[in-house]
């Protein structure tokens, strides 16, 4: 789960699964998710060409109705929550957000959930997390392990994101940028700019903003998918 760079998913599925090494992933995880842009874009130019990080996509908006706008969270919510049961705490919260800021009938609520909820929930998990961390339980070969492990499976996230990208641009004819792959983690919003900031490296004028944007939306739902699999897995061979 570090590999998706996905705190609360790894920090969910961790208390469920292995509460002793709740701090040593939580750590690994956020500590990842910093680190995004050093580890990433090596990875990028070692893996796609000049030509490739040159492609520039078509960027054609369509107005979204306020029905669909307000349907996608409930719809997202109820698919997910039947497709992987396990997932569905984490991406009802995830959707809640959603539906309340495109509502637009609870400002209030939204505001809060946005600002001081979301700060004192980060507190109060920083607080939790910060007192299971005794030199005891951290300072160990397995909080190390596990740290390597983390970055091992956030490169290999990466590599198989770009590769599936590269396969993308040879199936659509040099249409889709590969680059866009390697934001399909959860890393929001930081993978997405890190992709289109590669891009622009490379050609000034290449927007690839948004399409790395949506891949990077999508790795937070899959994120949050993978850990309910996980889940359910591990909990049927126990």
């Amino acid at each position: 789960m570090i590999g998706a760079i996905d705190g609360p998913t790894s920090i969910f599925v961790a208390s469920r699964l292995a509460p002793n090494l709740l701090a040593p992933i939580a750590v690994a995880a956020y500590s990842y998710m910093s680190l995004v842009p050093i580890i990433q874009p090596p990875l990028m130019r070692l893996l796609t060409t000049r030509d490739e990080r040159r492609i520039r996509m078509t960027y054609a908006p369509r107005p979204v109705s306020r029905r669909a706008l307000v349907a996608f969270p409930i719809i997202v919510t109820v698919a997910v929550g039947l497709l992987v049961p396990a997932a569905t705490p984490l991406i009802g919260m995830l959707m809640l957000g959603n539906l309340l800021r495109e509502s637009r009938v609870v400002d209030r609520l939204s505001r809060a959930a946005q600002n001081e909820i979301l700060n004192t929930a980060t507190l109060f998990l920083g607080i939790t997390v910060g007192s299971t961390m005794n030199a005891g339980s951290f300072l160990t070969a397995e909080t190390l392990l596990i740290l390597a492990l983390g970055l091992l499976a956030f490169a290999l996230d990466t590599v198989a994101g770009l590769l599936f990208g590269k396969l993308l641009a040879a199936l659509s004819r040099g249409k889709i940028n590969p680059l866009i792959g390697a934001a399909g983690i959860s890393a929001f919003p930081m993978a997405g700019r890190l992709a289109a900031r590669v891009a622009q490296d490379e050609d000034f004028e290449n927007f690839i903003l948004m399409h790395a944007m949506g891949a990077n939306t999508a790795g937070q739902l899959g994120s949050v998918m993978a850990g309910g699999v996980l889940l359910a897995l591990v909990s049927g061979l126990a």
